[in-house]
């Protein structure tokens, strides 16, 4: 519990800081942990370094330098997204005895699980209010777990998905969804009442991402235990000692600031 304590002091001032700046110090942020969770999922999935590895972080660390121009300009994507793909099947044809199709596949998904979905942090963050509303999706990801633990502990019965998370019931999953959209409804009555935003539903918006992001969240959380399960191990990373890597204590917030990114594109005209 101790060491949980202290790395939480180091670690939370930390992300406030790369997250209030904005800017280059948010960028910076999010390609550094978006480049440290694609190295806990390849380490995961794979013991030792591969050829496929090695393209997925050059990829990554294009996307993530010039994430704006990939994003914002429409063809750059796609094109990318190309690139990626045929230089992993160039490889598997030069290199096809050191390599196979599941480690193309596990260096693909890698990048869009533990980078681009991370990466849309950065992408609120510089949306327009975004320093205001890029909360949401920390508030929702971490709401819902709080609130699905309290839940769970006091009134849990049935089970939810005993396969994947024994601890986690129904009733946990229900009050976790309820408390996500509680902090996110009174995080938006505290927005128009002390930075009012023209044109924009904020209560609609905090509700819509505290219903979505709250399921989803616990998605994120499901689908990381299946991930370890799979491949035998407890946690991804041991970068925060008592709360894992990067994918271990950010699978919530992986699929939180996606939703959130893109409610936002559909209520805010940019």
């Amino acid at each position: 519990m101790k060491t949980r304590i202290l790395s939480a002091l180091v670690a939370l001032p930390l992300l406030i800081f790369v997250i209030v700046s904005g800017g280059m110090w948010t960028h910076i942020g999010i390609a550094v942990l978006g480049l440290v969770g694609m190295y806990e999922f390849n380490k995961a999935v794979s013991k030792e370094v591969k050829g496929t590895h090695i393209i997925a972080y050059l990829f990554g660390l294009i996307y993530l330098i010039f994430i704006d121009k990939i994003i914002y300009t429409a063809p750059l994507f796609s094109v990318f997204v190309s690139l990626f793909t045929i230089a992993l099947l160039v490889y598997s044809v030069l290199c096809y005895k050191k390599t196979n199709y599941a480690e193309i596949t596990a260096a693909l998904f890698g990048f869009f699980y533990a980078c681009f979905l991370l990466s849309h942090v950065y992408l609120v963050r510089e949306f327009d209010h975004g320093k205001l509303l890029v909360w949401l999706a920390f508030i929702s990801a971490f709401g819902c777990d709080t609130g699905a633990y309290f839940t769970g502990y006091f009134l849990g019965k049935n089970k939810l998905c005993p396969a994947l998370s024994p601890k986690k019931t129904i009733e946990g999953s229900i009050g976790g969804v309820i408390t996500s959209v509680v902090l996110c409804l009174l995080y938006g009555v505290w927005i128009n009442k002390t930075y009012p935003i023209d044109n924009v539903n904020v209560l609609l918006l905090c509700g819509l991402i505290g219903f979505a992001g709250s399921i989803l969240s616990q998605i994120g959380d499901l689908a990381a235990s299946s991930i370890k399960r799979q491949v035998g191990i407890k946690d991804y990373g041991n970068l925060m000692p008592g709360h894992g890597g990067v994918l271990d204590r950010f699978d919530s917030v992986i699929m939180t600031a996606p939703v959130l990114y893109y409610i936002m594109l559909f209520l805010i005209q940019k």
